[in-house]
């Protein structure tokens, strides 16, 4: 942890992603002294905090993202994510790990199941996806198919199409 020079720990106000012009994800770390108000910020390689987050925080981006989702949906989906952070010993949430399946493993999507996320509407495609990738891997599923797509819609919203 940083400690200001007025002896006062300096608590983390924000973390912004960024990226470099070759591409490297960086994080920007806000931190300001409570004590006298001294703010400095902190360029790091994505992921090595070094100590200068106290608490989690979600980048701006990750909560640009949960505030687009639907009212009912963003403190579920929320509460959700920072039990994996603390299971996991991470502090900072990102746009990716917001996404991210709470199982850890790898999701591939088939490109076809990928199309249709698209057309899905913004409002709920990521509540989708989340869905999506928690049912595969709760079955040890390592793949989003098409089939996969059509037998969720069904359970939630009976509309699966049945095809024979």
């Amino acid at each position: 942890m940083l400690t200001c020079g007025c002896g006062r720990w300096m608590h983390t106000e924000g973390v912004d992603e960024r990226s470099d012009d070759d591409g490297t994800s960086q994080w920007f770390i806000r931190t300001e002294c409570r004590g006298c108000g001294l703010r400095i910020g902190v360029d790091v390689p994505a992921g090595q905090t070094g100590g200068l987050v106290d608490r989690m925080m979600w980048t701006d981006e990750a909560i640009h993202r949960l505030d687009r989702m639907p009212p009912y949906l963003a403190p579920l989906v929320r509460e959700e994510v920072e039990q994996d952070m603390r299971v996991r010993g991470e502090r900072v949430v990102t746009y990716d790990i917001l996404l991210r399946p709470r199982t850890g493993d790898r999701i591939e999507w088939e490109p076809e199941a990928e199309n249709r996320l698209e057309r899905v509407p913004a409002p709920v495609r990521a509540m989708a996806r989340i869905e999506l990738e928690r049912t595969a891997a709760d079955r040890g599923e390592t793949r989003i198919t098409v089939a996969l797509m059509e037998e969720v819609k069904a359970r939630y919203f009976g509309m699966g199409a049945q095809k024979t």
